[in-house]
């Protein structure tokens, strides 16, 4: 790949480790249940495990970090709701009144609201973060939905908003009316998927309205031919938005850290999808946390050769799915560090028999 992107990119370790996989395995294949009876949450404790480099890994300080910004494409009626309830419900999670902030109470998430670029001046909060690029993306079905340097600012604002957070599991969310069209389109971009099936309904959209959406993403495709070799900073700029850029790049810096990341749906996933296109190694750092109603996020996760821990039709966004999912991550390193083994339980095991 040819990113010639003049930002540094943080470097990211694979988490690979042979021996510590095999002792992680047999750790969990020895605990008093028959082999894979726990079945994917086996397969979080491993990956828990290589992530902290221990096979007694343990969670703390869990961040939720919601980023917002509206989308020029918005004027051309892609979505059921208007731009505006952007900004308005920036100030919903602001007073504490969303669906993310009932979770993230619930499960003791410290949780921090960026503003990437939303199309209004926004008052000050001590759960704001001010990281507007510009006050919303162009329309990309006329020119590119930001500048090259708009799209690495984006992606370093990222960074740094991750750099200076504590604790070593962070969730992503995204606020933004309109964002499922650059998710679709960035999807059908990096992966080859066709419009229609990467397009989905969104806020709400009856099929008349689908059927507009998809006319619209189309001619927006068309709109940027694909660059030669495939230069993902540049299809960012072209198709992204500045909440899938900052998020992209605030799961780069989690990961160079080595912290957890839960994913949460299909902009999250978007975002993961230009992450990893940047950086493969991302990947093993990532738990994907349920699959959403939106048609293009099956695509998105098989594309990523994800098996997303829950599936129950969201399409909210906010990060909901990815707090929704938590306890299934802490159930995954509560039993590993807590249940017993067949010796020390004096349970005869399958081999005994």
């Amino acid at each position: 790949m040819n990113n010639n992107t003049p930002f540094q990119l943080p470097a990211i370790e694979s988490t690979a480790d042979a021996s510590l996989q095999a002792r992680l395995r047999h750790k969990i294949d020895h605990k008093t249940k028959p082999l894979g009876a726990l079945g994917l949450l086996e397969d979080v404790a491993l990956q828990l495990g290589l992530i902290q480099r221990s096979e007694s890994p343990a969670l703390h300080h869990p961040q939720m970090v919601v980023f917002a910004a509206d989308h020029g494409i918005a004027a051309e009626g892609v979505s059921a709701y208007p731009q505006a309830v952007t900004v308005q419900m920036v100030g919903n999670m602001l007073a504490g009144g969303a669906a993310i902030n009932v979770f993230a109470r619930q499960h003791d998430f410290a949780l921090q609201v960026v503003d990437a670029g939303v199309a209004a001046e926004l008052p000050a909060h001590p759960q704001l973060q001010p990281r507007k690029i510009a006050m919303g993306t162009k329309n990309l079905c006329n020119e590119a939905a930001m500048s090259r340097l708009e799209a690495q600012a984006a992606l370093t604002a990222g960074m740094e908003v991750m750099q200076a957070l504590p604790g070593n599991v962070v969730a992503f969310g995204e606020m933004g009316i309109a964002n499922t069209s650059p998710a679709a389109l960035l999807l059908a971009r990096l992966t080859g998927a066709s419009i229609e099936d990467a397009t989905g309904r969104g806020t709400g959209l009856d099929d008349a309205q689908l059927l507009h959406k998809q006319t619209v993403l189309t001619r927006a495709l068309a709109r940027h031919p694909a660059t030669q070799p495939l230069d993902a900073v540049g299809e960012l700029a072209a198709l992204g938005g500045f909440e899938i850029a900052m998020m992209a790049g605030a799961m780069l810096q989690a990961a160079s850290e080595r912290r957890v990341v839960l994913v949460d749906g299909f902009i999250a996933g978007a975002a993961a999808l230009i992450a990893q296109t940047l950086v493969p190694t991302v990947r093993d750092y990532l738990v994907f946390c349920h699959r959403s109603a939106e048609t293009g996020h099956r695509l998105l996760l098989a594309h990523l050769q994800a098996k997303p821990l829950l599936e129950l039709d969201l399409r909210l966004g906010e990060g909901t799915g990815a707090l929704l999912a938590w306890p299934l991550v802490q159930s995954a390193a509560n039993f590993l560090n807590e249940m017993a083994s067949f010796e020390s339980a004096g349970v005869s095991d399958k081999g005994a028999a």
